[in-house]
Formats: C-alpha cells, sequence, structure tokens
C-alpha cells in the first residue's frame, strides 16, 4: 500500500473549490446559499420547494460492525464510495453528521472522513463550523434558564422541583458536571435543587433538529418537549413555559443543511450530530432529503455498527421521513474480525484465520440484521497492508455464503479511485436487488415488547430484564398515552450485548433495561441499558493535550 501522509496534511493541501462552485454541481442556485466564508455554506430550506415535484435519487446507508480498537472506517466509506460514484459518472452527494467537540478533545479526534477519503475544510468541520451546535447547547440552555426562572417567581405551574428531567448541556466531556447542585447563595439566586450536564449531542433539541422535516415541524416539536412533571404527576412542555417561539428563533439558521465538499469536490452535507449510542445517530432529515432532490445517488451514514446506527436509521428516521434506502454498505476490517475473534490489538497484524471465521460472526449477524429489514447489502473491506490472501478469500467466501456482495475497498489509500469497485458493485445491487424495506416493528405495540423484539431480533439476546424504576416509568408513560412511539436504545456501541466485553457474536444473553426516557419533541422513547453516559468523561491522555497552533495559524494534531 502507498505510503500516505497524516489526515490534517492531506486536508490542508486539499485544492478545494469555492463553495458557490460546488453548489453549481448540484444545481443550487446561487440566491438559495448563505455563505459561511469562501468554502462554506448553508443552504435554503427553498430548494426543496423549488424541487419538490422532481424524483428522489437512490439512497445508500453506509454502516458497519460493532466498533473495535483496530479501528474500521466508516465515515472514510461514506465520503470515498461517494467519489467513486462520481467517478463512474453518477451524480452523487454524501450526508454525514456534525462532529462534537467533546470526541473532537476527547478520545477520538477528528471526524471527517480519513486518508485520501477526507471531508474539507476539516479544521472547520472539526471545530465549530457552521454553530449549529452552539445553537443548539444556547437553545437548550434557554429552556433550563426559563425552567428555573418559573420556579423562583412563584412556580405557578406547580412544578416539583424533585421531578425536573431538563439538564443542562455542554459541548464537552465533562464528568464533573453529571451531578451539580444549582440555586445556592440565598433567595436571591433561585431555587436549590440537584441538576446536571448532558452533552449537547444528547440533547432532545439535537433529535428534533435532526428529525424535523420543516420549521413548523422543528417548532411544533420544541413546544411538545416534556421539562418537568407537576406535584400532581402532569408532565410541563416547552410549550407550558411559553418558551417555545423564542428557542425556535435560536435554531432558525441551524436548521439549514451545510454544504461543504470532498477532497474530489464532491458536494457534502454536513447537518446534525445525535451520538448512535445515545441518541439515533443519524445525520438531519432535512439534509438527506435535500441531497435525494440534487443527486441520483445519496451516500448517507449511521454511527456506530448495524445494532445502534442502522436500526435507528430504519425504525425512527426512515419511518418520520418518509425514506426507502435502496441499499446498505457494512464497513469491516480483517483486522477488527479478528480483534472480534479474541486476538489482541497489538498481534492483529499476524494472520490468523481460526480467529477470523470466529470474528466473523459479528458481521454476519450485521448482515441478517439488514436484510430483516428488507435492504439489499453490500460488505465494504477496508483494504490493510497486514491483510494476507488467505484471510481475505475465507472473509469474501463468508460473506457470499451470508448472501452479501462483498468488495475491496482502497478509499483511504486511493481516494475516488480506490472507491470504483465499490461504487460499481453498489450501483449493480441496486439495479438487481429491488429494496423491500420495512420497519421492524409497529409503533402502537406495547413499549415492552417493542424493546423485546429489538433486543431479540438485532442483538440476539434471549429476553429483556426491566428494573422497578423502569416498570414504574413504563406504567406512567402508558398512562400518560405517551407509548406509542419508536424506541431510541442507549447501549454500549462495543457489543451486540449490552456488556461492552462480550465481543463477536455473544449467545445466551438477557439486555437489562434501567430507565426509560419519554422524548415527547423527538416523538421517541429512549430505552438506557447498561453503564451508558449523556455526559462522556475524558480519557486519562485527552487529544486535546496533543494538539497545538503554529504563529501562522496552522492547527496541529486536531488528527
Amino acid at each position: 500500500m502507498v505510503k500516505v501522509p497524516s489526515d490534517i496534511e492531506i486536508a490542508q493541501n486539499a485544492k478545494m473549490q469555492p463553495i458557490t462552485e460546488v453548489a453549481k454541481k448540484c444545481d443550487i442556485l446561487e440566491d438559495e446559499l448563505e455563505l459561511y466564508g469562501k468554502y462554506k455554506a448553508k443552504v435554503s430550506l427553498d430548494v426543496l420547494k423549488r424541487l419538490e415535484n422532481k424524483p428522489d435519487g437512490k439512497l445508500i446507508l453506509v454502516t458497519a460492525i460493532n466498533p473495535t480498537p483496530a479501528g474500521e472506517g466508516k465515515t472514510t466509506t461514506n465520503i470515498g464510495l461517494s467519489m467513486g460514484l462520481n467517478r463512474i459518472g453518477k451524480k452523487a452527494i454524501t450526508t454525514l453528521r456534525e462532529p462534537s467537540l467533546g470526541p473532537c478533545f476527547g478520545v477520538k479526534g477528528g471526524a471527517a472522513g480519513g486518508g485520501y477519503a477526507q471531508v474539507v475544510p476539516m479544521e472547520d468541520i472539526n471545530l465549530h463550523f457552521t454553530g449549529d451546535i452552539h445553537a443548539i447547547t444556547t437553545a437548550h440552555n434557554l429552556l433550563a434558564a426559563l425552567l428555573d426562572n418559573h420556579l423562583h417567581q412563584g412556580n405557578k405551574l406547580n412544578i416539583d422541583p424533585r421531578r425536573i428531567v431538563w439538564k443542562r448541556v455542554l459541548d464537552m466531556n465533562d464528568r464533573a458536571l453529571r451531578n451539580i447542585v444549582v440555586g445556592l447563595g440565598g433567595r436571591a439566586n433561585g431555587v436549590p435543587r440537584e441538576d446536571g450536564f448532558d452533552i449537547t449531542v444528547a440533547s432532545e433539541i439535537m433529535a428534533i433538529l435532526c428529525l424535523a422535516t420543516s420549521l413548523e415541524d422543528l417548532k411544533e416539536r420544541i413546544g411538545n418537549m416534556i421539562v418537568a412533571y407537576t406535584y400532581d404527576n402532569k408532565p410541563v412542555t416547552a410549550n407550558d413555559l411559553d418558551a417555545t417561539g423564542a428557542l425556535t428563533i435560536l435554531l432558525k439558521d441551524a436548521i439549514k443543511p451545510n454544504l461543504v465538499q470532498t477532497l474530489e469536490n464532491t458536494p457534502a452535507f454536513i447537518h446534525g450530530g445525535p451520538f448512535a449510542n445515545i441518541a439515533h445517530g443519524c445525520n438531519s432529515i432535512m439534509a438527506t432529503k435535500l441531497a435525494l432532490k440534487l443527486a441520483d445517488y445519496v451516500v448517507t451514514e449511521a454511527g456506530f455498527g448495524a445494532d445502534l446506527g442502522a436500526e435507528k436509521f430504519f425504525n425512527i428516521k426512515c419511518r418520520f421521513a418518509g425514506l426507502k434506502p435502496d441499499c446498505a454498505v457494512i464497513v469491516a476490517t480483517v483486522r477488527a474480525l479478528k480483534n472480534h475473534g479474541g486476538v489482541p490489538k497489538d498481534r492483529l497484524n499476524e494472520e490468523n484465520l481460526e480467529a477470523l471465521e470466529k470474528g466473523f460472526g459479528n458481521l454476519e449477524k450485521h448482515i441478517e440484521n439488514v436484510q430483516k429489514f428488507g435492504v439489499p447489502v453490500v460488505v465494504a473491506i477496508n483494504e490493510f497492508p497486514s491483510d494476507t490472501e488467505k484471510e481475505l478469500n475465507l472473509l469474501f467466501d463468508k460473506c457470499k455464503e451470508a448472501g452479501a456482495e462483498v468488495v475491496l475497498s482502497k478509499v483511504w489509500a486511493k481516494g475516488g479511485e480506490g472507491g470504483i469497485e465499490l461504487a460499481k458493485k453498489v450501483v449493480e445491487t441496486i439495479e438487481n436487488k429491488p429494496s423491500n424495506f420495512k420497519p421492524l416493528y409497529d409503533v402502537n405495540l406495547p413499549i415492552k415488547e417493542k424493546i423485546e423484539i429489538i433486543a431479540k431480533e438485532v442483538y440476539g439476546a434471549d429476553g429483556v430484564d426491566f428494573t422497578k424504576k423502569c416498570e414504574k416509568q413504563i406504567k406512567q408513560i402508558e398512562e400518560l398515552g405517551l407509548d406509542k412511539m419508536p424506541i431510541c436504545m442507549a447501549k454500549t456501541q462495543y457489543s451486540l450485548s449490552d456488556d461492552p466485553t462480550l465481543k463477536g457474536r455473544p449467545t445466551g444473553f438477557r439486555v437489562t433495561v434501567r430507565e426509560i426516557k419519554v422524548s415527547a419533541g423527538a416523538k421517541f422513547l429512549v430505552a438506557l441499558t447498561g453503564d451508558i453516559m449523556t455526559m462522556p468523561g475524558l480519557p486519562k491522555v485527552p487529544a486535546a493535550n496533543n494538539m497545538d497552533i503554529s504563529k501562522d495559524g496552522e492547527i496541529t494534531g486536531l488528527f
């Protein structure tokens, strides 16, 4: 394999086109652009009105196996596939989530692809970008401030301070803020109570921004958000606090998709960033719908493995947006599958067919899961120099036995050229294998039954256990008539189970749901399992410790 410079070196040497030129490629008019400098723009929602009678393009979902320390390259594959499609003469657009500053400065570093399959300007995308996440942070915290002010000014709504469910948010990993006390310092400083912070991308407002189908829909969903309960057990919403208008004003620009480009100048919409292990893990409906009107092929992405991102993409996003995906690409590597087969990270370069075959169970389960939704599958194997011919042959044979097309992807080292074979296979699959997409469950089923369907069908669990606290919450949700909504599972990304140590394809396990949260604005119920945190902490050596900027403004260490 060709020696490739660092991601940030490649991005800083990219030959970007003015965003106005990128917009012309996908027929966006100049007056439909709101420029954020030379290489970024927001796109007016008027484009959807102008093109409402134009047929949609084909929708391709990129997902993956359960992530490992060996890395899989899902975002890289998404970007490389879109560039590969353009290389074979197809008009393609990629749609991605916005990176959060929390993991950017924490464990993961940047999230704009890698090698020669990146979106640019990389530094801007990974940092403040166009301010969408800041707008969500501000709107969320305005609602928190209005809530505490209501308590301070006499509590006309009879809110029980012990039953406030609206925390504050910050777009940073900061474990010290998970549990705090506010209102200290005397009567002038508010009503003392326990509070806490979530990371911004876990905010219900982020989920709403990504699921809204119009500004009107955004406003309606915001008004329905439940922030607390009264002493007599009635929900209190943003509407009850007269907060809806102000919150929507803060989001009037954030709802518009952001247009940037890949290293090969393919148009890219990067918009919205809910986490996939604690939220629904997909870019905005607005960005996807806009791309479908502007391109023949749209490559989108869902976070982490197919057990989380793809399941929620199919059951939540597609349901609300009326989308019908035409094909799914599952990304895997020989190295990652050997890790799932029990090989430690420091020995992944050694040939190990036995471990690869054992670890293949993880990929096999994800293939089966996507097929349950009626969507054709192509497996993209990201190439590594340590992959042996025997290992690749075994993996190709196993994928074909599982009923999936399989292609070796070389986009990291070769960009769009390395994605040509994958692009051809995806187009061929779409043309020859029609999608029969359908969600996995009916939203009108009882809450427990919906969760059990996901746990048994998608995770392979024997069943589900609900804590006493959870049982009580389910009863209350049913009494309030809020039970007829999709389920958003909050679960570890590292395993098909709710135990991150169970690699490969575990069997004989049960899933424990410890809490159910109502996201009445997002219109889904969040089921929390395991030790999932909605405010992550920083690792022992945060990525931030290795970042710097020169006197000329050149950033290093962001990747």
